[in-house]
């Protein structure tokens, strides 16, 4: 492949990643919701949301929360001088818990339908 090649595979994946990463966390908050209850996002038990198809807003969805989730953690983390994986993994499974009936969840490698 030539340089010019690979330069355009950049170039073209960057554009098509970018309205994945343009959506706000007050925008990704909003959508929440609506995205979980269709199926398009899952709570995981490592304390963030993955998107649960290829649906490129899911995937911004979850790109916005998590960043936001990453944060909030690290912070609490920090207060009470613990690792920030033991916080990711409490509020894993608290999320987990608190999912309702019909949303997805990720247990071990598949989603299920809770």
């Amino acid at each position: 492949m030539t340089v010019f090649a690979r330069f355009s595979a950049l170039v073209l994946a960057v554009f098509l990643a970018l309205p994945a990463m343009a959506m706000s966390l007050d925008e990704a908050k909003n959508a929440l919701e609506s995205a979980k209850s269709q199926g398009l996002v899952g709570e995981t038990p490592t304390g963030y949301l993955a998107a649960v198809g290829s649906d490129q807003k899911a995937k911004g969805i979850v790109s916005a929360i998590n960043n936001a989730r990453r944060e909030a953690y690290k912070q609490i983390a920090e207060k009470h001088g613990i690792a920030v994986t033991k916080v990711e993994t409490v509020a894993g499974q608290k999320a987990v818990d608190k999912t309702p009936p019909g949303q997805y969840i990720l247990v071990g490698e598949r989603w299920i339908k809770k």
